[in-house]
């Protein structure tokens, strides 16, 4: 017990000094347009996913790849697959949804500038990643984010998220979730490759392409083929029985936390 204690009370303590360390000014004047220079990444290309709605079967493989791949903390995860029920409108049949969900690697990514010592940065090819070296754990950036896609890591005691699996893109692996996905639903590519499967497929269903939460001007690049538009901000429905839970035993479902 008393180990338990001394740990407890040394990550309260770590948090505590990393807190003191940060002006609360810089957080205040801090704008979503007020992005630092990215860097690192290859600068001729820009990543994207296009989520095909229309395949995914909710089997939580890229869940599971994920949680795998980068050792995330039990109870914690970079990408998950939200399932709810739906009732028609007109027939009231009950219908499952399923919502894969991760890190947005938006255009204009909220938590980049909230971070007061640019651990939070954006690489060259679009892609928003956490420097573990730098981050103080204030979890800022954990608040900023309009898509609940970012936790404190219980182990590094710092931000984490989806990376579309930098580490492996960089080698000309595809992501973890991407890999393992059974029907094929998550497309990653370069958009700024005429020629890339993500770039046809956008271009053939632009008019049925959604994003989430469009309201916030984030401009993501994470794009959904086959949305229910009554999720593209908040959903109306109930999560159905294949959900995910914390380690409370709480559903980690599409509602956005507090914000």
């Amino acid at each position: 017990m008393d180990t338990i204690r001394r740990e407890l009370l040394g990550q309260i303590a770590k948090l505590t000094a990393g807190a003191a360390l940060i002006p609360l000014s810089s957080v205040a004047s801090a704008g979503i347009n007020d992005q630092p220079a990215r860097r690192e990444g290859d600068p001729s290309k820009r990543y994207g996913m296009l989520v095909d709605l229309r395949a995914c079967i909710g089997c939580q493989a890229c869940t599971v790849s994920c949680h795998i791949e980068n050792e995330a903390p039990l109870g914690s995860f970079r990408t998950i697959v939200s399932q709810y029920e739906v009732e028609h409108e007109e027939t009231g049949d009950i219908a499952t949804f399923m919502l894969p969900r991760l890190c947005n690697h938006c255009d204009n990514p909220p938590c980049v500038p909230v971070c007061p010592v640019q651990a939070t940065f954006q690489r060259e090819d679009g892609i928003v990643v956490v420097n573990n070296e730098a981050c103080v754990g204030c979890a800022y950036c954990v608040q900023a984010c309009p898509y609940d896609a970012r936790f404190i890591n219980e182990y590094t005691q710092t931000a984490d998220k989806c990376t579309f699996c930098a580490h492996r893109l960089d080698v000309g692996l595809l992501p973890a979730c991407v890999e393992s996905c059974v029907g094929g639903a998550r497309i990653i590519g370069d958009m700024k490759d005429s020629d890339s499967q993500i770039s046809r497929m956008l271009e053939e269903h632009y008019d049925d392409i959604m994003i989430l939460k469009p309201e916030m001007g984030t401009a993501p690049h994470v794009f959904y083929l086959g949305m229910d538009e009554r999720f593209m901000s908040r959903p109306d429905a109930k999560p159905a029985i294949w959900d995910v839970r914390d380690q409370q035993g709480e559903e980690i479902g599409y509602e956005f936390g507090s914000h």
